[in-house]
Protein backbone atom coordinates (compact mmCIF):
# COMPACT_ATOMS: atom_id res chain seq x y z
CA UNK A 1 0.00 0.00 0.00
CA UNK A 2 1.43 3.18 -0.66
CA UNK A 3 1.90 6.17 1.74
CA UNK A 4 0.14 9.03 1.63
CA UNK A 5 2.50 11.50 0.48
CA UNK A 6 3.28 9.20 -2.22
CA UNK A 7 -0.10 8.91 -3.45
CA UNK A 8 0.15 12.44 -3.41
CA UNK A 9 3.14 12.73 -5.79
CA UNK A 10 1.24 10.15 -7.96
CA UNK A 11 -1.80 12.49 -8.18
CA UNK A 12 0.80 15.66 -9.07
CA UNK A 13 2.22 13.83 -11.21
CA UNK A 14 -0.71 12.77 -13.31
CA UNK A 15 -1.86 16.09 -13.19
CA UNK A 16 0.96 16.92 -14.56
CA UNK A 17 1.38 14.93 -17.28
CA UNK A 18 -2.09 16.11 -18.44
CA UNK A 19 -0.89 19.57 -18.63
CA UNK A 20 1.69 18.81 -20.69
CA UNK A 21 4.46 18.53 -18.66
CA UNK A 22 6.97 15.96 -19.18
CA UNK A 23 7.99 13.70 -16.25
CA UNK A 24 11.79 13.32 -16.19
CA UNK A 25 12.40 11.88 -12.46
CA UNK A 26 10.75 10.99 -9.19
CA UNK A 27 12.50 11.36 -6.20
CA UNK A 28 15.68 12.45 -7.15
CA UNK A 29 17.64 12.45 -4.29
CA UNK A 30 21.69 14.32 -3.52
CA UNK A 31 22.94 14.25 -0.56
CA UNK A 32 20.00 14.69 2.04
CA UNK A 33 18.15 16.29 -0.25
CA UNK A 34 15.11 15.09 -2.45
CA UNK A 35 13.22 16.90 -5.09
CA UNK A 36 9.47 15.38 -5.61
CA UNK A 37 9.36 15.44 -9.47
CA UNK A 38 11.72 17.24 -12.27
CA UNK A 39 9.99 17.72 -15.55
CA UNK A 40 10.15 19.35 -18.95
CA UNK A 41 7.44 22.02 -19.56
CA UNK A 42 8.03 23.45 -23.09
CA UNK A 43 12.13 24.55 -22.97
CA UNK A 44 11.76 24.62 -18.79
CA UNK A 45 13.40 22.40 -16.48
CA UNK A 46 10.73 22.76 -13.68
CA UNK A 47 11.80 21.02 -9.70
CA UNK A 48 8.60 20.19 -8.30
CA UNK A 49 7.71 20.03 -4.71
CA UNK A 50 4.36 18.15 -3.66
CA UNK A 51 2.97 18.70 -0.74
CA UNK A 52 0.07 16.85 0.46
CA UNK A 53 -1.90 17.25 3.27
CA UNK A 54 -5.36 16.02 5.01
CA UNK A 55 -6.61 19.06 7.63
CA UNK A 56 -5.99 22.53 7.26
CA UNK A 57 -5.59 22.84 11.06
CA UNK A 58 -2.01 24.24 10.76
CA UNK A 59 -2.39 25.82 7.07
CA UNK A 60 -2.57 24.95 3.57
CA UNK A 61 -0.25 22.53 2.52
CA UNK A 62 2.24 25.01 -0.03
CA UNK A 63 3.18 26.54 3.60
CA UNK A 64 4.65 23.60 4.67
CA UNK A 65 7.66 24.59 2.27
CA UNK A 66 10.05 25.90 4.72
CA UNK A 67 12.89 28.07 3.69
CA UNK A 68 15.28 25.70 4.70
CA UNK A 69 13.42 22.91 2.33
CA UNK A 70 13.77 25.51 -0.54
CA UNK A 71 17.70 25.97 0.02
CA UNK A 72 17.91 22.21 0.01
CA UNK A 73 15.69 21.43 -2.99
CA UNK A 74 18.00 24.37 -4.98
CA UNK A 75 20.93 22.46 -3.66
CA UNK A 76 19.61 19.44 -5.53
CA UNK A 77 18.61 21.06 -8.77
CA UNK A 78 22.08 22.41 -8.92
CA UNK A 79 23.38 18.89 -8.61
CA UNK A 80 21.14 17.84 -11.12
CA UNK A 81 21.44 20.26 -13.82
CA UNK A 82 25.42 19.25 -13.60
CA UNK A 83 24.82 15.77 -14.05
CA UNK A 84 22.85 16.86 -17.20
CA UNK A 85 24.57 19.44 -18.27
CA UNK A 86 21.17 21.22 -18.33
CA UNK A 87 21.99 24.97 -19.48
CA UNK A 88 18.63 26.28 -20.12
CA UNK A 89 15.98 28.49 -17.89
CA UNK A 90 14.58 26.51 -15.02
CA UNK A 91 11.78 26.69 -12.19
CA UNK A 92 10.59 25.77 -8.93
CA UNK A 93 6.99 25.22 -8.60
CA UNK A 94 4.89 23.59 -5.48
CA UNK A 95 1.71 21.41 -5.74
CA UNK A 96 -0.40 21.40 -3.09
CA UNK A 97 -2.83 18.73 -2.31
CA UNK A 98 -5.22 18.78 0.20
CA UNK A 99 -7.44 15.14 0.65
CA UNK A 100 -9.82 14.25 2.94
CA UNK A 101 -11.93 11.41 2.11
CA UNK A 102 -12.79 11.40 -1.59
CA UNK A 103 -12.80 15.26 -1.89
CA UNK A 104 -9.40 16.45 -3.21
CA UNK A 105 -8.22 20.14 -4.29
CA UNK A 106 -5.24 20.56 -6.04
CA UNK A 107 -3.44 24.21 -6.69
CA UNK A 108 -0.25 24.40 -8.76
CA UNK A 109 2.13 27.34 -7.76
CA UNK A 110 4.16 27.60 -10.76
CA UNK A 111 7.55 29.84 -10.09
CA UNK A 112 6.90 29.20 -6.49
CA UNK A 113 10.42 30.06 -4.79
CA UNK A 114 13.96 30.94 -5.65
Amino acid sequence: MQSFGKLGEENAATFLHEKGYKILQRNYRFKKSEIDLICLYENLLVFVEVKTRSSRTFGNPESFVSHNQQEAIIRAAEEYMLETDWEGDIRFDIVAIYKKGKEEELVHFEDAFY
